[in-house]
């Protein structure tokens, strides 16, 4: 059956999507950029305190403020795997990574490309919050995966052809995409799928990146440390921005200043404020 106007078009603009990485590049975009900035702000209290914050701990140590977060929050940092996997995925799908012919060898490639890195994002999970983050992280990163599979499998995508090569709609995999006919529950899940990488990708992350940069916590460790000024020292808590020699670099969270302390020794809570909702 011949393909309508508005059929190409739609596979042309899911195409483009993928190349691009989809709403998922955007919103990891967005997110690296406003919410390290909104947790310090929040954690410190803004203005001016943000800003000495951000000049004390050097620009080699922002990114901190982001890993911090996703290291502290295991559901966070497990909606993170899995968006990344998929748009990943989705990126290396739409340059032809994924072979759509059939075929005892093809298919072991498409099961490796596609279990391979949810494999290693439930390993990384597993290593820091336990073995069932993690296997529930590869489980659901496999499961997004899948939906691509079977878009480009079906020829409802395809492979961004390389400049200087022209696909024809006679093509060999072109072909085999169009004789590939998923069953129809496995057509609803491919669907089901998609609706689900968007929720979670427009709608889940954002609101746990920011409720992780509101939730009052510092972004890495409190550390109670000896600080001298003047002839005197005295005891202060402070987050730990860098570290200079056999002491830190941190914000005094008693006076509210950048401050030089050593002899620290680590706080087991990491609360700083009440959370935003609580206030």
């Amino acid at each position: 059956m011949a393909e309508t106007g508005t059929e190409r078009d739609d596979e042309h603009d899911a195409r483009s999507a993928d190349r691009r990485g989809g709403p998922g590049h955007t919103v990891l975009v967005a997110v690296a950029l406003a919410v390290p900035v909104t947790k310090v702000a929040y954690t410190v209290g803004g203005g001016a305190a943000a800003r000495d914050v951000f000049v004390g701990m050097e620009p080699a140590n922002w990114p901190d403020v982001l890993i911090g977060m996703v290291l502290t929050d295991p559901l966070l940092a497990s909606v993170l795997a899995v968006v990344v996997s998929r748009v990943v995925f989705a990126l290396f799908a739409a340059r032809g990574a994924i072979p759509v012919q059939g075929g005892f060898l093809r298919a072991l490639q498409r099961v490796a490309l596609t279990a391979v890195s949810p494999a290693a994002m439930g390993v990384v999970v597993a290593g820091f919050f336990g073995p069932w983050w993690g296997l529930g992280t590869a489980l659901a990163a496999y499961a997004l995966r899948k939906g691509v599979v079977v878009e480009y499998r079906t020829g409802r995508r395809h492979p961004h052809a390389h400049p200087g090569h022209r696909r024809t709609p006679a093509s060999g995999s072109h072909r085999e995409a169009r004789r590939y006919r998923p069953s129809p529950a496995l057509r609803r899940a491919a669907a089901l799928e998609q609706w689900a990488a968007l929720v979670l990708t427009t709608v889940v992350l954002p609101v746990l990146f920011f409720v992780a940069a509101l939730d009052g916590r510092a972004w890495t460790s409190i550390v109670r440390c000896q600080v001298t000024a003047g002839t005197q020292t005295a005891s202060y808590r402070l987050i730990e921005l860098s570290r200079k020699g056999n002491g830190i670099v941190g914000w005094n969270l008693d006076t509210d200043e950048i401050t030089n302390g050593d002899a620290c020794t680590g706080e087991e809570s990491l609360y700083v404020r009440e959370p935003w909702w609580r206030r």
